[in-house]
């Protein structure tokens, strides 16, 4: 008995899925909720699990081919495989059964299909030995086109080229990333052979079918080309199977060359960076990180798959990715472990006072300047006198957020909130929390609590416009901005009104993490309902947010900062005392929203969090 396996539900208003690697081979044997396949969609790269446990059979969607959601992606069973020699078998019969029907039906049609037969077989067999062979045997070689990367991407920016012309490739090898609206995702090779041409240049932006690149072909050992190309216009079914694996030695013997002699893969890969070339005063240190980077490389190819921004964190942190161990799913590596490595990596150095002036320039680089940790910029002093494109992340970012003051009426409100009490509370449980709970206690858990709490008790905050008409929402969902290395994102909390302070935190690091490791999924990224911005996590004492629309509220926490303030005393009089202050900045469309609507919402979550009744 079998089963068949759908692309499903991958979030509100998502229609189709890009199928961007395939986990599992026909033939192997899956269990139940084991990852099949990896699906791309316009915001985030999610795993498709099996239903059932079996052998897989079939696969019905290739790599890189979009379908709709309840389109079919592969068939498991409980017997083996079926063999392709059984599906030759019975087509071969019914192909000659057709032909005989036609020769006595048609028989006038009969020199125009012999005529196209053997075309179509020569472009067949062209093509399959093509793969077979690399794409050396192809006259004008395999195109790569720029596939369709999730619903209503129409193009795609050149970020890296992860090969150079004249490199060897292998089938589903990443040929280079490319960067979309919300994801960086690479472009693997659809057949094995020699990149012979690179037709689009890093940070060049390009239309989804676009041609991207051109592997096999003249350059990649055209001499023996015309032989399969001729000898199978004779014996075009017998001939080919039998020189194909003749061609499978020679395969062989790139890999080879390309294992023991890895210079040749170095050298392409170094001038790729383009930051030292266009900062000419940091020369000699980018050549020290040259062979990192093409260990990393390296490195990234065999240990599999490999996201973008997880090369990157390696290739800035000097990591060969070949010596990680990954603790996802199946063993790929993940930014945490590059992290952990990263960490392992300093402490040495750390404990010898010679190394780290040479091996970590970059961790006493803040040291003279005396900037704090977490405070560095997120973009390198290389990029100094520079200019280089907006990422496709940036120019939506940037979009919205015109469109957002463009759309709505807004200002901002601003009130003080004594956190002491909060301050007190949260010392006394957060080591005994993050013992329990396995993360950290914040203070952002307190203020959500506050900020849902008071959504409830002012309905009109908890709102959103469509057209001429207030939407009142019936729950509590709270978007948390999340700040990542290509932009700001705000993954999305449901039900948070529902949840105690241990269980908002648990949701809060939850999404965040996975946001920052791209593991998000389309339906934590809609239905919010509220944002809240924790600004202060920076320093900053307050700041006036933009809506992200259709919400009209945002919160903004600023920095929790010691300071000698009055208090009223037990006695009825007034003192000076040192407490826990902290900015709330409320921003909100005055079309629905009034100056004393938003005063009063943050009067509530002020007094909340002033009472600090969070024990529980």
């Amino acid at each position: 008995m079998s089963e068949r396996v759908t692309m499903p539900a991958l979030g509100e208003s998502v229609t189709e899925g890009t199928v961007t690697q395939w986990l599992k081979n026909v033939g192997d044997t899956v269990e139940v909720d084991e990852p099949l396949l990896e699906v791309s969609t316009d915001k985030v790269d999610t795993e498709i699990p099996s239903p059932v446990a079996g052998t897989l059979q079939e696969i019905l969607a290739d790599e890189d081919e979009t379908v709709e959601v309840g389109a079919d992606l592969a068939v498991i069973g409980d017997g083996d495989a079926p063999a392709a020699s059984d599906d030759d078998g019975q087509s071969a019969p019914a192909e000659a059964e057709q032909a005989d029907q036609e020769e006595e039906e048609q028989p006038a049609q009969e020199e125009t299909a012999e005529a196209e037969q053997p075309a179509q077989e020569e472009t067949e067999e062209s093509s399959s030995s093509g793969d077979d062979s690399g794409g050396g045997s192809a006259g004008d070689g395999t195109t790569v086109s720029m596939p369709a990367l999730g619903e209503s991407v129409t193009e795609g920016t050149i970020t890296q080229w992860l090969k150079a012309e004249g490199d060897q490739v292998e089938v589903d090898e990443p040929l280079l990333e490319v960067s979309t609206d919300k994801v960086d995702t690479e472009i693997p090779s659809p057949v094995a052979g020699t990149l012979t041409s690179i037709l689009v240049q890093e940070d060049e932006t390009v239309e989804v079918g676009a041609d991207l690149a051109v592997v096999g072909g003249s350059g990649s050992g055209s001499g023996s080309a015309p032989a399969p190309k001729e000898e199978p216009k004779e014996e075009p079914k017998e001939e080919a199977p039998k020189e194909e694996p003749k061609q499978e030695a020679p395969k062989e013997e790139p890999k080879q060359e390309a294992a023991s002699a890895p210079e040749p893969t170095k050298a392409p890969e170094a001038p790729k960076a383009p930051e030292p070339t266009k900062a000419p005063e940091p020369t000699t240190a980018p050549e020290a990180p040259a062979a990192p980077s093409g260990s990393t490389g390296s490195g990234a190819a065999a240990a599999g798959y490999v996201t973008p921004l997880v090369r990157k964190l390696a290739k800035d942190n000097d990591i060969d990715l070949s010596t990680v161990e990954g603790t996802g799913i199946g063993g790929r590596i993940r930014k945490q472990d590059v992290l952990d490595a990263a960490k392992a990596k300093n402490q040495p150095q750390q404990a010898t006072p010679a190394a780290p002036a040479a091996a970590a320039p970059a961790a006493s680089a803040p040291a003279p300047s005396g900037v704090p940790a977490g405070l560095e910029s997120n973009v390198p002093k290389s990029k100094r006198g520079t200019r280089e494109k907006m990422s496709r992340l940036r120019k939506v970012i940037a979009t919205r957020m015109v469109e957002s003051l463009q759309v709505s009426a807004q200002l901002t409100t601003v009130v003080e909130v004594d956190m002491t009490r909060v301050a007190r509370v949260r010392d006394q449980a957060k080591a005994e929390f993050q013992a329990r709970e396995g993360t950290k206690l914040s203070f952002l858990p307190f203020i959500a609590l506050a900020t849902a709490e008071a959504l409830k008790e002012h309905p009109g905050v908890n709102a959103s416009v469509e057209g001429e008409e207030i939407v009142y929402h019936a729950e509590e969902n709270l978007s948390i901005a999340v700040d990542t290395e290509g932009g700001l994102i705000t993954p999305v909390v449901k039900n948070a009104g529902d949840l105690n302070v241990a269980g908002l935190a648990r949701a809060i690091a939850d999404v965040a993490e996975r946001t920052r490791t791209k593991k998000i999924t389309p339906d934590d990224l809609s239905g919010g309902t509220f944002t809240i911005t924790n600004t202060g996590s920076r320093g900053a004492l307050f700041d006036t947010p933009i809506l992200n629309q259709p919400q009209v509220g945002m919160l903004g926490t600023g920095a929790i900062v010691r300071r000698p303030v009055v208090v009223n005393s037990e006695d009825g009089g007034e003192t000076l005392a040192i407490r826990s202050m902290m900015y709330l900045a409320m921003s909100y469309d005055h079309r629905v929203v009034d100056g004393a609507d938003a005063a009063r919402f943050l009067g509530t979550v002020k007094a909340r969090l002033e009472e600090g009744n969070f024990e529980a």
